[in-house]
This record gives structure tokens, sequence and C-alpha cells, in this order.
């Protein structure tokens, strides 16, 4: 994270820059959609090699897309975490493909703020029963955040938990595609 500044003698100079704040909303515009793509294909194929290529499936083309953003002077600068969510059955909701770019994971709460409005924005669209499939490792991380394991499966050569969120500490957000902004202070995501 870089932006150009430019001393008095007119030569441009880089000065490392942290974001002061993230803004996590649903994806409105293409190029967050593309750069969602590409976080998730980062993440998932290279980075952890489940997929050969790209991730993306059927899912995507009816599902909606929740995008993290990096602010610079509260416009947003890059796509830094992503999540996906589709109605599954009716009233049932599964989110999946959740990614926080490597360098942005200890930059505040940017993967608990992607499952708030996911499960949210989906309660409000009338969910009653919100599921996803997580990586062992984030077991912990989703406890915290009021779901609990239903099962246990092996999905992508990888164990995961099928958990569901506790819809009581989620009430319904109808303004997703503004979503909810959050400080970059310092702690696991």
């Amino acid at each position: 994270m870089y932006c150009d500044t430019f001393d008095l003698a007119g030569d441009a100079a880089l000065v490392e820059f942290t974001p002061a704040e993230y803004r996590v909303k649903w994806a409105t515009l293409p190029w967050e959609s593309d750069r969602a793509y590409a976080l998730r294909r980062a993440v998932f194929c290279i980075e952890q090699g489940l997929f050969v290529g790209d991730d993306r499936d059927e899912v995507d083309r009816h599902a909606k897309l929740l995008v993290a953003l990096s602010c610079v002077a509260g416009m947003p600068e890059q796509v830094v975490g992503t999540v996906r969510i589709h109605e599954t059955a009716p009233r049932v909701w599964l989110g999946s493909r959740l990614a926080v770019h490597a360098a942005f994971r200890s930059h505040g709460r940017l993967g608990s703020t992607l499952i708030r409005l996911a499960v949210c924005s989906a309660h409000a669209l009338g969910c009653d029963t919100f599921l996803a499939h997580v990586q062992s490792q984030n077991v912990p991380l989703f406890r915290r955040l009021h779901w609990e394991t239903v099962a246990e499966e092996v999905l992508f050569g990888r164990l995961h938990h099928r958990m569901q969120a506790d819809l009581a500490c989620y009430p319904p957000c109808r303004t997703p595609e503004s979503g909810f902004v959050t400080s970059a202070a310092r702690g696991r995501s």
C-alpha cells in the first residue's frame, strides 16, 4: 500500500500508507467484482491449492458477492476481502468463498465484518437459516461470532465444519449496497 507524494523539488517519493478504514458492502461496480474474483483465485487457487486455475462455479451466476474495500480519504482503493452468499432453498442461505488478502489479515476485523454483513443482509431478505462450510482453522473465529458446528465433512480434500449462525445475533441489514465501515484497528480478522 503506497501512495505517491511530491517533495518541494518536484521529485516523486513513495510513502507507505495504511488505510484508516474499510467499507464492507455488496459489490455494485464491475471493478469490485473483478478484483474480488481475482482475490479468490489468489487465495483458493494459488495460496491454498484447492482449485486449479479458477474457483468460480455455477453458484457465482446467482450469488450475491460482498467485498471489503480499503479506503483512502473515504474513497474505495482496492478489494482486500470478499465472500459470496446465496439462497439454497426457500429461506436457507449459504455463505462461501470467504477470503481476505494475506497482507490485510491483521488489519482489523475484515473477516468478521464480511461474515456479519453476509448474515445480516441475508436475514433482511427473509433468511431463517444461514449456513457455511468453514475450514477448520477458521472455526474459532466463527464460534466467537455466534456460530455452531452442525456437522463435519471433507470438502476439496480438507476438513470443513458445516456451521450455522445464530440469527438472533445478526439483525437484518436492509442497506447492503452501503454496508458497514470498520476501522483499521490491528488484530486478526
